[in-house]
């Protein structure tokens, strides 16, 4: 058996391994582990060939250590930066405290698709952010959601989360900025037939003694979104002027606009108006535009299109103004293109001046 005879740097070496706290034998098979690791990869640079197995030379056993030095400050690096992350269900919090103030039903939209991911996905709310990668994000996006409007809006949430992580230091990328985007072909909505338009404004009418007739008359002849209606007060009203402002606050894209009052929506707001500090909608909104729309017939099997009104709205009115540029300043779209793809359904209207002039 060799016996070594320690001298004065072997003891300093111990005396370092021992003020660490760890086993002395442990913390040298690390360190002849770290220093075998920088070895290797001077040996596959070919350094180390000429010694042909023997003992490194002093000075390649110094570049060595420097480059076992610089492995353990990059794993370091490394690991604090592995370390330094959060829960995909931390980071949706943080993401919506960001968009507080932002308008309501982006706030909305925001909470129902993150929740949605997080309640479809298994595992998903605890996994560290900076884990998960571009291809799990595709797949988390087809699970949570079905259809490619859902999923092209979702893509866009799930960036939103991302891209707040990312700010806060708790991932270096955006990893849904490497997922393709669904490719959603717009398809024109049908309109409501002159018999239906009828039925959901006489139904208007005597509903809860009228209080959903001025909203009902806002979104088929002028347009405005169920939600922004949700927003206005009879002070944007201004029936002298004929016009409704809709404020940045409460439009969709965040951008004000102003509607005209065409002359059967003035006929409805005359019959309907209210106090200036009054909402337009009664109390519990969506509740009973629901339930209006059961009682004028959409129900057992007769299906509501989403925005039903607003785009028989756009396809009277370029049917009988005959101008894109109007339309697309009434309805509050930054250009054309989704009016001419998606929004107007010329085949579906029938005199047009009866319509304006109902």
């Amino acid at each position: 058996m060799r016996i070594y005879t320690l001298n004065e740097t072997d003891k300093a070496a111990l005396a370092v391994l021992r003020s660490t706290g760890a086993d002395v034998l442990e913390a040298a098979l690390v360190a002849k582990s770290a220093l075998e690791a920088g070895r290797a990869r001077l040996r596959q640079k070919g350094n180390l060939s000429v010694y042909a197995g023997v003992r490194a030379s002093e000075a390649t056993a110094l570049r060595a250590l420097k480059r076992c030095k610089k492995i353990i400050a990059l794993g370091t690096e490394a690991l604090r930066q592995q370390e330094r992350t959060v829960t995909f269900e931390k980071a949706v919090e943080a993401a919506l405290e960001a968009r507080k103030d932002r308008r309501v039903r982006t706030v909305y939209d925001f909470r129902y698709f993150t929740r949605r991911f997080m309640k479809r996905c298994k595992g998903l709310a605890a996994r560290r952010v900076r884990s998960i990668t571009p291809q799990e994000c595709a797949g988390y996006i087809e699970q949570a959601f079905d259809s490619l409007r859902q999923r092209q809006k979702a893509r866009l949430i799930l960036s939103g989360v991302f891209g707040t992580a990312v700010k806060r230091g708790w991932c270096d990328a955006n990893p849904v900025a490497r997922v393709e985007a669904p490719r959603v072909v717009e398809k024109p909505v049908p309109i409501l037939t002159p018999q239906e338009i009828e039925q959901i404004t006489t139904t208007a009418e005597v509903y809860q003694g009228g209080s959903c007739a001025a909203a009902v008359g806002m979104m088929l002849y002028a347009g405005i979104r169920p939600h922004e209606v949700a927003r206005l007060t009879w002070a944007q009203v201004d029936l002298q002027e004929q016009a409704i402002y809709i404020l940045p606050q409460h439009s969709k894209t965040g951008g004000a606009r102003r509607v005209t009052i065409h002359k059967p929506l003035l006929r409805i707001l005359r019959r309907h108006t209210g106090n200036p500090t009054q909402e337009i909608c009664p109390a519990n909104w969506l509740h009973h535009w629901r339930e209006l729309r059961r009682a004028a017939g959409w129900c057992r099997g007769k299906m509501w299109r989403q925005d039903a009104l607003r785009h028989t709205f756009a396809s009277y009115h370029l049917s009988y103004f005959r101008s894109f540029a109007e339309l697309q300043i009434e309805i509050g779209h930054r250009d054309a293109a989704l009016l001419r793809t998606r929004y107007v359904d010329q085949r579906g209207v029938k005199v047009p001046s009866c319509f304006w002039s109902a």
